[in-house]
């Protein structure tokens, strides 16, 4: 099997759970009513959980360059995706400030966890995706403040306590934990819990998130959309990875950072700046086409961009 193979089986399980998402939202197995209750315990049991399982004593959490690096990447990340996409508006052609605030969040803002974090378990180990959870502090700082501000127009407010998440807990006991020594006096009996939770993480948020894109499937219409998916998948699909995989090959980052960050050079947008659109009066419809439309062209060229990526970087 070829490294091309091995990285589409990886990436195509990844959909095909979404998919399922999809699939069983129109059946009305999975109701509408359902998905905070899911959302809540994923994000506040099962993926703490996951962050657990593989960052207590992972040596890749007690390198400084990664403590420090992961997390600085993941806000600059964000931070240089939503400023190119704010410069581009002769690209999409849109006048509404709301549309176009929501065009530039949710193009830059990229799909940081649910889907790289199995290709990173499956493609590499569990060092690399300890560093690809202190990536994930920096994105969500980023969400959390830049995101907030672009989108609504106005201040962060008291939406900055979300920066302090169950996530984010996780990883800072994982980091006492390693840092005092302590792991050998974790229970066997806690740890086996734990892991168990944890492989629950990954494949329920992915049948959750199909299921958000099927409510959403009505928005994505409109002639004029096409400027927007297009301008979209260009910044997001084409420019963007070339940044990052610049970033990666110069970055005098670890070799787990490092594939961390090819990882995200090819990620589409994430999802939730649906959901921030329709809480911060933004333009939920663009941000549809924008995931929409960098996820399709994203089942092609994940697997491209990750082979090249890491000949490129030279993993």
């Amino acid at each position: 099997m070829d490294e091309f193979t091995t990285v589409l089986g990886a990436v195509v399980p990844v959909f095909g759970l979404a998919g399922v998402g999809l699939l069983i939202r129109k059946l009305n197995w999975l109701t509408e009513e359902a998905d905070q209750s899911l959302l809540r315990v994923n994000i506040n049991l099962l993926l703490p959980c996951l962050i657990l399982d593989s960052a207590i004593g992972n040596p890749a959490l007690a390198q400084w360059r990664n403590l420090l690096l992961a997390p600085a990447v993941g806000f600059g990340s964000v931070a240089l995706g939503i400023a190119l996409a704010l410069a581009a508006r002769a690209l999409h052609g849109l006048t509404d400030r709301r549309a176009t605030r929501t065009f530039a969040v949710s193009v830059g803002i990229y799909n940081y966890g649910y889907v790289p974090l199995p290709l990173t378990l499956l493609l590499f180990d569990r060092q690399t995706a300890g560093v690809l959870f202190l990536l994930m502090i920096g994105v969500e700082t980023a969400l959390w403040t830049i995101g907030v501000i672009v989108l609504s127009g106005e201040g962060i407010g008291r939406d900055w306590r979300r920066i302090l998440n169950a996530p984010l807990l996780a990883i800072a006991l994982a980091l006492a934990l390693n840092t005092l020594g302590l792991r050998p006096h974790v229970p066997p009996v806690v740890r086996t819990g734990v892991h168990w939770l944890g492989q629950c993480a990954i494949p329920m948020a992915l049948i959750l998130i199909g299921a958000i894109v099927a409510d959403h499937l009505r928005e994505f219409h409109s002639a004029s959309g096409w400027r927007v998916i297009g301008a979209a998948v260009l910044l997001r699909i084409g420019i963007l990875p070339v940044l990052f995989l610049l970033l990666a090959k110069y970055l005098p980052a670890s070799i787990e950072l490092k594939r961390v960050i090819v990882l995200e050079a090819a990620m589409p947008a994430a999802v939730f700046p649906i959901v921030m659109a329709r809480h911060y009066q933004g333009d939920p419809a663009t941000a549809m086409r924008v995931v929409i439309g960098t996820s399709v062209v994203g089942l092609l060229t994940i697997p491209l961009w990750i082979r090249f990526g890491m000949k490129f970087v030279g993993l």
